[in-house]
């Protein structure tokens, strides 16, 4: 018999990759650049390289891997992919029928990402999510300080709901938000629409792979 779990009182949503659809373009905009900088890689590449970290955590990935990078090229590849980004970018299927269940039940939402306020911004604004959540309901590790894998993100928010950690729910759809929200105590699924979810579940996710599965792991 499935393990049941009681209806969460804040849940809390990575941005990238589960509100809007954006790894890819970013992360081809990640390859397109480094490939000028001497490290070439495909789009799959990229993604699993640098999906979830942040940016001078890339820059050192990167570097490691081969790429010749200037000092500044954090400011260079953020103009150049949120250049890409303001073309368009897409919400994830399923995610404004979940965000109205919630609504429905009363339960509170908020965005916790390791990108930048500027950068959600742009995806989320496009698509009517940014008015829904900035700023009482958006945590940005650029803003805070912290970033994942450390918990203190997914901690901060639950604080600011007066909400125990316990009493949480992460939706993530990378290796670092998963291993945030397991250390910050809180029940995690994660979204693997591409299926291969398998590195999630090794590190504590429930892996699910349409939106449209969540309400019922919700018990909504």
């Amino acid at each position: 018999m499935p393990k049941t779990f009681p209806t969460p009182k804040l849940v809390i949503f990575d941005c990238d990759g589960v509100l809007v659809d954006s790894e890819p373009v970013s992360n081809q905009a990640m390859a397109d650049n480094l490939a000028h900088h001497g490290l070439d890689l495909t789009l799959e590449q990229a993604m699993a390289h640098f999906t979830g970290g942040t940016m001078a955590g890339v820059m050192a990935k990167a570097r490691s891997l081969g790429a010749d990078l200037p000092e500044n090229w954090i400011a260079e590849i953020h103009a150049e992919t949120y250049a890409r980004l303001k073309e368009g970018i897409p919400l994830t299927q399923g995610i404004p029928d979940l965000l109205a269940r919630l609504d429905a039940h009363g339960i509170p939402a908020c965005v916790a990402s390791n990108g930048s306020e500027e950068k959600m911004r742009i995806t989320l604004g496009q698509n009517g999510l940014w008015e829904r959540f900035h700023p009482q309901a958006m945590f940005s590790a650029q803003s805070l300080g912290v970033a994942k894998p450390e918990p203190g993100l997914f901690l901060a928010a639950a604080s600011h709901f007066g909400v125990q950690a316990r009493d949480c729910l992460v939706i993530e759809d990378s290796g670092s938000g998963v291993t945030a929200a397991v250390r910050a105590g809180m029940r995690c699924l994660g979204y693997a629409p591409q299926g291969g979810g398998g590195r999630l579940t090794a590190l504590g996710a429930e892996v699910f792979n349409d939106m449209a599965e969540v309400p019922a792991l919700l018990s909504i």
